[in-house]
């Protein structure tokens, strides 16, 4: 399958790569099926609709922020990251996470209620 990205351009995919999220994200919930990438030499993920091509979000996988982020059965965690051409300014949420599992094919994204994990978390620590 062949599918036209606004971030990567025309890229060529197995239909099997497809990740389900049966209820889609938080906003897009028309939106059932993504393709998740990932380029060498980048700290970031994406998450990019396979139904609308255009819609990509950039993700930070949360285990490496916080080896003890809340875990869910058989899905890795990621969070949605704000990009910024000033990397102090680069956020993550960790508070409605993005659990996926790249073996199933399958994800979903759920609030965590708790104030430890803010929306816009920095990435980056000025120094």
């Amino acid at each position: 399958m062949k599918l036209k990205t606004r971030q990567f351009g025309e890229i060529e995919f197995n239909e099997n790569l497809i990740i389900k999220f049966p209820k889609g994200l938080l906003g897009f919930e028309d939106l059932t099926s993504y393709l998740l990438i990932k380029t060498e030499n980048e700290l970031f993920f994406w998450l990019n609709s396979v139904d609308n091509p255009e819609l990509s979000f950039p993700l930070v996988g949360l285990r490496m922020i916080q080896d003890t982020y809340p875990n869910a059965e058989e899905h890795e965690p990621f969070g949605v990251t704000i990009l910024h051409s000033d990397p102090a300014q680069i956020t993550v949420n960790l508070k409605a996470p993005i659990y996926i599992n790249q073996e199933a094919k399958t994800g979903y994204q759920k609030i965590i209620d708790d104030d430890q994990f803010p929306v816009d978390y920095n990435l980056f620590v000025q120094q």
